[in-house]
């Protein structure tokens, strides 16, 4: 059995250093016949752990009455990614937050005549037997028993959003982390939120940051977020910031690793604030935190998904139940890697970037400590100065470089000398050239071939990862010259150049041997092999070439090693085709009604999305007169699967107009007339095939 552990460094596994990948996947939100394919997605894009929320509320809406069926079927989640080997932290709460009503408390706990959050003994019997519950479902499953939970977190926020603080506030954390052990929670880790001054109960704290904060009352610009600023700082302000502006670290950062759970990977809008995360928002951020010390990746979320509807209520954070923000009814897309309905997103391939390097060389990388020049600024609106920074182990390691910041035009910088000092030399980079919104790492020292003494001593390219074959190639990437230097003149290594694009589309598949597949496509690796996710002409180039041609593929020899693969599919247009009509119009809304009509070919798709370009405040699609999704304005189509409501044939969408004086934060206001904006202006269609590669 494998042991995990940690130093004031690093987590570790088997006594080395670990450097896992984790993103938040909320089960209750997303289909159980579709959380296989989801996960192995998520493992697609690098991750080694998924966490995920016990929401009560969704399990015990009606007090005593438990819920663990369909889409609520814990244990059904548990062993699924057991069997898609995956390991998984729980987040038990009580409370979580996650944008659920009541932060995940049933209405009936805040009837009581206690306070929740509170050192109530009354409080606690309730938590014990949630907890108790909880248990009942993964028993069998922890990693002692050789399951794929290897972690617990404890509350949420305690004592910055909510709950008590100071003594008694360290006692409760203290109190629920020995009923959750006593009841029968034995895993590696327990840990706990650790910004805005959370109490953390000595378990190991973890951070997090966003590169915006919809939950913000403000309805203008805020000012640029120090995510993207390389500090030893840990903390996020922002964060809960709809709670009030938190203290800072309770913890002694001395003894416990820098490990992020709530990195965001994309933005959940709120109906005031609407902002929208792109890949390079999430990408640069990420970037930052490697640069800071950063040695775990956690994203929350990283997958999307759809609130489920509840017995008593809908089941949405909301200013009906008391809170201040007000989100969509069904709609948790999160605008984050893999969208609501499983779509892979350009922020899924930004982010593999960073899992392909630490798969590869995650271990040594975890060894070296950030060391940020007290050049580096110190405040996020400062877009004038070189922001960079190192990691190294006093032999090798990288240097880092963020020129990025969200919303704002950062000063290019040319021909940029930055030394590295070392105990024994310096490493020069010299004549490096830094545009607006580029953030890169480049190494030195790298050691290539420790027998044959080969390193590379620098180069203006990023490490992406190996190819572990007979012969062993490196690949990296970048958009400016590539220049590698070494210790010595060799051709013993293998080194293979991409674009940055090429990178992002790049992906590490295991057949017979490693090999390096890029593609616009989406490569998933599955229980019964390889699949392509695409649309409309399908091809792959192949380092090295594979031992023979797919089925179905036919194959161009390129250079450098790589091979061509192309397979040729109907075109979209000739497969589904939509049509509207509008229905029903009123002052404050308009319906349309949506015909699909299928022809040849249809059976082959994998799925057809629905991509509906509107005006207006918000919509809402039904099916057979029941709402089954909505969306908020931001001045992107809303984007909905067909098969998650088993390809209908007809739809009805619905739009709510958006008033010009409305008092919300639109990065992209639409067209007005009349002071109103209610309109659908087209449905267009992307169709997603799945091929299966048989070699």
């Amino acid at each position: 059995m494998v042991n995990y552990g940690y130093t004031p460094e690093y987590l570790t596994r088997d006594g080395r250093p670990w450097f896992p990948i984790m993103g938040e996947f909320h089960y209750t939100r997303y289909p159980e016949e579709y959380w296989e394919e989801s996960i192995y997605k998520m493992k697609a894009g690098g991750l080694d752990v998924i966490s995920t929320y016990t929401f009560w509320i969704h399990h015990e809406e009606v007090r005593g009455e438990y819920d663990f069926a369909g889409n609520r079927n814990l244990r059904k989640f548990v062993q699924v990614c057991q069997m898609c080997d995956i390991k998984m932290f729980l987040r038990i709460g009580p409370w979580c937050h996650g944008e659920v009503r009541n932060g995940g408390f049933p209405d009936w706990m805040l009837q009581q005549d206690f306070e929740p959050r509170t050192n109530d003994p009354n409080y606690f019997d309730e938590v014990h037997r949630f907890y108790a519950k909880i248990f009942e479902q993964v028993e069998g499953l922890l990693h002692k028993d050789g399951g794929p939970i290897i972690g617990v977190q404890i509350e949420n926020e305690y004592g910055h959003c909510g709950g008590l603080t100071g003594e008694a506030g360290e006692a409760h954390m203290e109190r629920l982390t020995k009923m959750a052990k006593d009841i029968g929670f034995d895993v590696p880790y327990y840990t706990a939120t650790g910004w805005g001054g959370a109490m953390t109960g000595g378990l190991i704290p973890v951070m997090g940051g966003y590169c915006e904060a919809p939950w913000d009352q403000r309805l203008t610009e805020i000012e640029p977020s120090g995510n993207y600023i390389f500090t030893h700082e840990r903390n996020d302000h922002n964060i809960g910031s709809d709670f009030g502006f938190g203290a800072g670290i309770t913890f002694d950062m001395t003894k416990f690793p820098y490990l992020t759970a709530e990195l965001g990977g994309g933005l959940q809008v709120t109906h005031h604030r609407r902002p929208i995360a792109s890949a390079k928002d999430i990408g640069a951020m990420s970037l930052v935190k490697l640069g800071s010390g950063v040695n775990l990746l956690g994203y929350y979320m990283y997958h999307g998904g759809t609130n489920p509807k509840g017995k008593l209520s809908s089941l949405q954070e909301s200013k009906a139940t008391g809170d201040i923000n007000d989100y969509p009814e069904l709609n948790y897309d999160f605008h984050t890697a893999i969208r609501e309905y499983g779509q892979i997103s350009d922020t899924l391939k930004e982010l593999k970037l960073y899992a392909m390097f630490i798969e590869d060389f995650g271990e040594e990388f975890c060894r070296m400590p950030a060391v940020i020049p007290e050049d580096n600024p110190l405040y996020a609106s400062n877009h004038e100065s070189l922001r960079y920074s190192y990691r190294h182990n006093g032999q090798s390691g990288y240097v880092f470089v963020n020129n990025y910041q969200r919303g704002y035009e950062m000063a290019s910088h040319h021909n940029v000398h930055l030394t590295v000092a070392l105990p024994h030399e310096d490493i020069a980079f010299s004549k490096i050239h830094v545009r607006n919104e580029d953030y890169y790492f480049y190494p030195f020292n790298m050691v290539l071939d420790a027998d044959k003494n080969i390193v590379l001593k620098s180069a203006t390219v990023t490490p992406l990862c190996k190819l572990n074959n007979d012969q062993v190639a490196y690949v990296f990437y970048g958009d400016q010259q590539a220049n590698y230097r070494f210790n010595q003149p060799s051709e013993e290594v293998k080194l293979i150049t991409l674009s940055r694009r090429e990178a992002m589309n790049a992906w590490k598949v295991r057949l017979d041997k490693d090999y390096l597949f890029v593609t616009e496509a989406n490569v998933v690796e599955m229980n019964d092999g390889i699949h392509l996710l695409g649309e409309d002409e399908l091809m792959f180039k192949s380092y090295p070439s594979l031992q023979c041609v797919p089925k179905g593929f036919s194959m161009i020899e390129e250079g450098d090693g790589f091979s061509l693969y192309r397979k040729n599919i109907q075109s979209v247009h000739e497969i589904v085709r939509p049509a509207m009509t509008l229905i029903n119009e009123e002052e404050e809304s308009k319906q349309y009604q949506v015909d699909v009509q299928y022809v040849q070919g249809a059976e082959e798709l994998e799925d057809y999305f629905l991509i509906f370009d509107y005006d207006g405040d918000q919509a809402e699609i039904y099916l057979n007169g029941e709402k089954v999704a909505d969306h908020f304005y931001t001045g992107e189509p809303m984007e909905v699967s067909m098969r998650r409501f088993a390809f209908p044939t007809k739809v009805v969408f619905k739009i709510i107009a958006l008033d010009e004086e409305a008092k919300i934060y639109l990065e992209h206001w639409p067209k007005m007339t009349d002071g109103k904006a209610c309109k659908l202006k087209n449905v267009g269609v992307r169709i997603e095939f799945n091929h299966k590669i048989m070699l």
